[in-house]
């Protein structure tokens, strides 16, 4: 049987194109945001050892919190 496609116009088809441009910016926020987020949680917990570390009265706590370079 004969179907009667629908042929998309060249403004439905930018339209088509800027949302698919639009989500995939969106993906790419997300993935900095998280990327970024963890390593701030990996540079706090790294300070708050080090505070720890000095807190308790101890030295040489950025070799002992961070490892030998």
């Amino acid at each position: 049987m004969y179907r009667h496609h629908h042929w998309l116009d060249e403004d439905a088809e930018d339209k088509i194109a800027q949302r698919q441009t639009a989500g995939l910016v969106g993906i790419a926020v997300v993935l900095l945001l998280l990327v970024s987020g963890l390593f701030l949680v990996q540079q706090l917990r790294a300070a708050a050892m080090l505070q720890d570390c000095l807190m308790s009265g101890r030295h040489y706590c950025d070799v002992s919190v961070n490892g030998p370079h």
